[in-house]
Parts: structure tokens; C-alpha cells; sequence
């Protein structure tokens, strides 16, 4: 087997194992729903590629809104979700920006070296913090830019339909925990 087919197989079957069912661009996923004994609801939001699936697995290269609500506060905490992998220099992204230059809190949540065959491949995953009036400012959407150590800049735009159906889904979760203040 080559490095490369090798290469592919590995990440995925790593991501299969955490895999989501596809969703359409206009619809939110939660997790604990039935379970009353879990403290956060995770509202897991519609994924979009950034880059061309990595080695061709489909399930590389893309972000998402993530949301998560505090059954017993009711507070909700977003986030931007992003999932990069590549080969050449390792990357390490470690900042962020909203669209007016303003930081965002990153979330540095795994990297991972998954080979090399002459030039190195990783994945990393990572976050941006996103208040949720920023989530209501623009009515043409989000744009955050993520800055890696090695100088790489990516640029994320989440669609007005991406955050219309995030939000529409964490509505109704909040309906499920007590009172309701949103992270600022």
C-alpha cells in the first residue's frame, strides 16, 4: 500500500469514527437532546468545504457553526468549527479576526502529524469564539480570518443561511434549559 493511499485511509477512518449525518446548508444538528442528564446541549451546524477535500475524502477541509447551551444557566456559547488538513509546513493556526479586525478567542483543539512521505501532512481542528451579536450583525453573514504561526491566513464566510438556521436551532434549545443570557 502507498503512503499516500495509506495517508487517506488513516484520516478516514478517524473522521467516519466522529462523523455527522449530511445535513442541508439550512439546518442545525443537536446532541443530547434525550438525555436530561447532560449539562450542554452541542448544536452542531451545516458543514462547508474551505478547501478541496484533502487526498479526496470527503470528509476533510470543511467548518461549521458549533453551539452550545448550559441546560442549567441557559448561557450559549458559539463557535466557528474548522477542520484543515494538508501537506507542506505545519501551520499551527492560533488567531483569529472577525471582519472588522477585531480578535477572537481561538480554540486550538487537535493537530495531528499523519505522515510523511517526503513532505509532511496534518490535520488540525480549531475554533473561533464568536459572541452571538456578531452572529446577528450582518445580514450578509460572518467573516472570520484565522492566522496560523507560519504566517497561513484562511478566510471563513458563513452564509446569513448557515447562521438563520443556527440560531433557529439554539431558539428552540434554549426552550429546554432555564433562564437564557447569551455569551458575549
Amino acid at each position: 500500500m502507498s503512503a499516500r493511499v495509506f495517508v487517506a485511509a488513516a484520516i478516514g477512518a478517524g473522521l467516519m469514527a466522529c462523523a455527522q449525518p449530511p445535513r442541508s446548508e439550512n439546518s442545525a444538528a443537536s446532541s443530547a437532546d434525550g438525555d436530561p442528564s447532560t449539562r450542554f446541549i452541542g448544536v452542531i451546524g451545516a458543514r462547508s468545504q474551505h478547501a478541496p477535500p484533502f487526498l479526496g475524502v470527503s470528509e476533510t477541509n470543511f467548518y461549521c457553526l458549533r453551539s452550545f447551551v448550559d441546560r442549567q444557566t441557559g448561557e450559549t456559547r458559539h463557535q466557528v468549527y474548522v477542520s484543515d488538513s494538508y501537506t507542506g509546513a505545519e501551520r499551527h493556526w492560533d488567531a483569529a479576526r472577525d471582519g472588522a479586525g477585531r480578535p477572537l478567542r481561538v480554540l486550538e483543539i487537535s493537530r495531528v502529524k499523519i505522515g510523511c512521505d517526503g513532505d509532511c501532512s496534518y490535520a488540525e481542528e480549531f475554533a473561533a469564539n464568536i459572541p452571538e451579536s456578531e452572529l446577528r450583525t450582518d445580514p450578509r453573514g460572518l467573516k472570520v480570518t484565522f492566522s496560523a504561526a507560519s504566517g497561513a491566513e484562511k478566510t471563513i464566510l458563513v452564509s446569513e443561511n448557515q447562521i438563520d438556521a443556527q440560531l433557529a436551532a439554539v431558539n428552540a434549545q434554549r426552550g429546554k434549559a432555564p433562564a437564557v443570557s447569551s455569551y458575549k
